[in-house]
Parts: structure tokens; C-alpha cells; sequence
């Protein structure tokens, strides 16, 4: 009796050494095959990312490169102990270790990657604001918070805890602390929208309602905009996003429609020359481009004509000296031409009473 014990104890354990045996082959050459995998396919990778000079792809291929094995590894391991018939208590302990070092490697190609996407991002800034550069960078600490947060929770997940009472938890929490900054927020969100997708930059001539002016910061909560007339305005990031904004700084060319009026009296052939003389008058004025003159209509004291040319320049100083310039040769050409402006009049006649 006591040999047949020892027999089936040695039965077990020639099973036990041959899954074992088995396990590590399996795992050994699972390695130097993801191994050699990775150099063939990634030496031709790199092959034609040289040939780009791309820093920003030679950078994810260098993260692919550092996490490939560990990820993929582990990823066939916990394959291959599902279907191994060890010691269940023995297997459930190689599972969890597993499933951490998994989330673990995981977790850190994430982060390491959302890092290359931020700063990559962050350097369109460097040359012109480095403030908004310095808050693009400060994203990362916050995504790295929330990549471990949501390693961790999977983590206990896979431990057993029960993670829907954790999360409800954490949402009544968030809940009242959304509540009790709801503004904060709503001005912190409508500061990444402006980040992201940058209707305006610093320096940009902007008007948003009744107010023109340059854009100076770019805060958190509040934007500063010195306005031109002088003094600074601070608005907060959700006025700005719910608002029909403005960018004159984008305006390739300014367009300026002048209108002006002769008298009636004015000679027809005099005033069939006037789209002409206005044409010959301002075209040698810098900064502008003439597009037409032409006879509008018959107002109610004047002969009106409209004028439409084109600023080039979305500088409002040289727009402005522009229209100056404009206005002065087309009084001094009228003036050449014997032309006269109308202005508000008004003809009674008079009848004889009988």
C-alpha cells in the first residue's frame, strides 16, 4: 500500500515535471521568437523612418521598441497558464503577478507616449509663446495621474475587489466637487477647447462684442486683452468660447466700401468719368488694391457712388492710414476736376400769392 503511494506521488510529479518542462520550452522560445520578430520588423522600420528624418515617429518607434517584448511577453505567458494544468492556488498566484507586470508595461507605453504627443505638440509654441507651451507641457502630470489611477483600478479589479462600489464612490465625490467649482470648470474646459483647437493666439487683434484688442495671456480661468484704446480686458475662457469671435489677425486683406455723393448738378458726362478719375486717383497708393467705383444710386440730396478697394494688410494701423491716404486723393482729384461733394440741403420754392 505504502508503494502504491509512492508510485502515484511520482506519477504526479513526472506530470507535474513534464508541464513545467514543457511551460518553460514554450516560454523560451516565445521570447527569442518575439526577439527576433522585433529586429527584422523593426530594422525595417527604421529603415524608412531614416529616410524621413522624422524625430516625432523615431520617437514612438523607440517606445514600440522598449515595451514590445515585456507587453506581448506577458500577453503569451497568461495565455499559456490557462491552458497548463498546475496547482490552481499556484496558477492563480502566476495570473496576478502576470496581470500586474502586464498593466504595469501597459500603463508606462501610455504614458511615455502621451508624453511624445504633448511635447511634440508643445513645440509649435517655443518660438512663439512659451507660456502656452509651459500649460501644454502641464497637461502631462495630470494624464499620467489619470493612466495610473486607471491602472490601479484595473489592478483591483483583477484582485477581486469590487470596483462599482469603489467607482460610485468616487462619482458621489466628484459629483459635489463638480458642483461646488461648476464655473472653475466650465472655465477650465473652454481653456483646453482654446488651447486645442486655438481660435486665437497671443498677439492676434481680436473683437468679441463691442471689444477689439490684442490678446496678451492666455490663462486657466481668464484671457487679458489689451484693448485698442487702451485700458486691459479680462474675460473669462467661457465667454470666449460662446461668443462670435472675431480674428483680424487671420484676415489676409482688409476690404473698405467708401461711399460718397456729387450734387445733382453735376455735368452727365463729368459724372459718367468719376469711376475713372477714382480709379486713376488711389491705385498709386501703397498697401491697396482698387476692385471698382460705380454709380449706386439717387439719394435724396446726392448722386451716390461706392468705392470698394482692399486694404492688404490686417494691421489696423496701416488699414487706417490707408483710408486716410484714400480719402485725400479722391478729395484732390475731385478738386482737379472741378467736381463738387453734396451734403444735406434742402430747395423750397416759392409761388407768388395772387
Amino acid at each position: 500500500m505504502m508503494f502504491d503511494n509512492l508510485f502515484n506521488l511520482s506519477q504526479n510529479l513526472q506530470s507535474f515535471l513534464k508541464d513545467l518542462i514543457i511551460t518553460i520550452s514554450v516560454l523560451v522560445l516565445a521570447y527569442f521568437f518575439l526577439k527576433i520578430t522585433r529586429n527584422l520588423v523593426l530594422r525595417q522600420i527604421k529603415k524608412l523612418i531614416n529616410k524621413t528624418d522624422n524625430i516625432f515617429t523615431t520617437q514612438i518607434l523607440a517606445i514600440i521598441d522598449k515595451y514590445f517584448i515585456p507587453i506581448t511577453y506577458f500577453g503569451l505567458f497568461y495565455t499559456i497558464l490557462k491552458e497548463i494544468e498546475f496547482n490552481p492556488s499556484i496558477v492563480a498566484t502566476i495570473k496576478t503577478i502576470v496581470i500586474i507586470l502586464t498593466t504595469f508595461y501597459v500603463t508606462r507605453f501610455l504614458v511615455d507616449l502621451s508624453r511624445i504627443f504633448i511635447y511634440s505638440y508643445s513645440e509649435k509654441y517655443r518660438d512663439s509663446d512659451s507660456i502656452i507651451e509651459r500649460n501644454i507641457k502641464a497637461l502631462f502630470p495630470a494624464i499620467r495621474i489619470i493612466f495610473w489611477l486607471l491602472a490601479g483600478i484595473s489592478i483591483l479589479s483583477n484582485l477581486g475587489f469590487d470596483i462599482k462600489t469603489i467607482v460610485a464612490g468616487l462619482g458621489i465625490g466628484g459629483v459635489a466637487l463638480a458642483l461646488a467649482s461648476q464655473n472653475i470648470l466650465q472655465d477650465l474646459f473652454s481653456y483646453f477647447a482654446i488651447l486645442f483647437d486655438r481660435p486665437f493666439e497671443i498677439s492676434d487683434l481680436v473683437a468679441v462684442g463691442d471689444f477689439i484688442g490684442h490678446v496678451e495671456h492666455i490663462g486657466i480661468k481668464t484671457t487679458r486683452i489689451k484693448s485698442i484704446t487702451g485700458e486691459q480686458l479680462i474675460l473669462a475662457n467661457t465667454d470666449l468660447t460662446n461668443s462670435r469671435l472675431r480674428n483680424f489677425k487671420r484676415m489676409e486683406q482688409r476690404q473698405v466700401i467708401l461711399k460718397i455723393g456729387v450734387i445733382y448738378e453735376t455735368d452727365n458726362r463729368k459724372l459718367a468719368e468719376i469711376p475713372e478719375i477714382i480709379k486713376s486717383s488711389i491705385e498709386p497708393i501703397e498697401n491697396i488694391t482698387f476692385d471698382t467705383a460705380y454709380f449706386s444710386k439717387f439719394g435724396d440730396f446726392s448722386l451716390d457712388f461706392e468705392v470698394i478697394y482692399y486694404v492688404l494688410s490686417n494691421d489696423i494701423k496701416i488699414s487706417r492710414i490707408a483710408k486716410n491716404q484714400v480719402n485725400l486723393a479722391i478729395k484732390n482729384a475731385f478738386s482737379d476736376q472741378g467736381l463738387e461733394f453734396a451734403y444735406p440741403t434742402q430747395v423750397h420754392y416759392l409761388s407768388p400769392v395772387s
